[in-house]
């Protein structure tokens, strides 16, 4: 059976790519489960698909935690541990990575046995979660790399799939899913399919053990909060809103009051200060400002700016 992972941020299309991948291991003549995984719905925030695909009757359920291919579409993703990009990585596992960055550098980043291979970076855009397509390109490029699927079929799977967004989507995503399938041609057939899972090879989940306590008592108890105050949210950022003091008001109330998060607060000298930690880039704040006072700065040029300036 072929476990396949797919990773990336809200808008990037990772629910399309484990559609068009299972519809093209269908059009294969296999027996297909695809679905999404989403943890906060939105546009940004990290979520998972994935994909399995066998000759024989798929009794598996739920998530895959022994991928057999990992597909990364966004790379600030790796690093981030809510995401559980490297989870369940073993040494006959597969893992390509959307990069600009050569594959022996992730190898020796992450120390793992894992194969690393890299797709070739799709261009630059301002915002990580808008990158054209990359959600059919790793599709395609995980077709090339399971090696039972043609051209031919993940173009039938394109059509299948995007039928309703119109010809014109259907050709430009076409022709971005050819160039990502021929980039892999050079390894295709890598990933090979992982045994059936059994109790001999089953992982066992971590249980939290909590401790018993009488119904009277354990029925309205909250044993720890699991909010955003406890939880940098900020990591789920792809542009970050920035404040230019020379233009800003100080009429305070309004950025602090459309924020949903309450992450901007006001100083005692009526400076509002963003707090980053917990700032998820709806940008709310940039549409609401009086004297456009604050900008949308992409969260990887800002990182590099504090990374220069420090």
């Amino acid at each position: 059976m072929y476990r396949i992972r797919f990773h990336g941020r809200g808008g990037q299309g990772m629910k399309t790519a484990s559609r068009i991948l299972g519809s093209a291991f269908f059009l294969a003549d296999y027996e297909v489960q695809d679905a999404p995984r989403y943890g906060a719905e939105r546009r940004g925030a990290p979520i998972f698909a994935y994909v399995r695909a066998s000759r024989q009757l798929i009794n598996e359920r739920g998530i895959i935690g022994q991928p057999d291919l990992v597909v990364v579409a966004d790379d600030s993703l790796v690093s981030l541990p809510a995401a559980g990009v490297l989870q369940g990585l073993r040494q006959h596992t597969v893992m390509l990575i959307n990069s600009h960055d050569a594959p022996e550098v992730w190898k020796d980043r992450l120390n793992t046995a894992a194969t690393v291979l890299i797709l070739p970076a799709m261009e630059d855009s301002e915002d990580r979660a808008d990158l054209p397509f990359v959600g059919t390109a790793c599709a395609a490029a995980a077709a090339c790399l399971v090696g039972v699927i043609s051209r031919d079929l993940v173009l039938e799977a394109i059509r299948v799939e995007l039928a309703a967004h119109g010809s014109q989507l259907v050709e430009r995503n076409s022709n971005t899913a050819l160039r990502a399938y021929d980039a892999m041609v050079a390894q295709a057939g890598c990933v090979t399919e992982g045994l059936e899972i059994s109790a001999g090879n089953y992982d066992k989940p971590q249980w939290i053990d909590l401790p018993y306590e009488d119904v009277d008592r354990a029925a309205p108890s909250v044993h720890a909060a699991a909010t955003s105050t406890r939880v940098k949210t900020g990591l789920w950022r792809t542009v970050r809103p920035v404040i230019d003091d020379s233009l800003c008001k100080r009429c305070w109330w309004v950025c602090s009051t459309f924020c949903p998060d309450a992450a901007i607060k006001v100083s005692a000298g009526g400076r509002p200060e963003i707090d980053y930690d917990h700032c998820k880039g709806c940008l709310i704040c940039v549409a609401k400002c009086p004297p456009h006072a604050i900008e949308a700065v992409p969260e990887h040029v800002a990182q590099r700016e504090e990374k220069q300036g420090a």
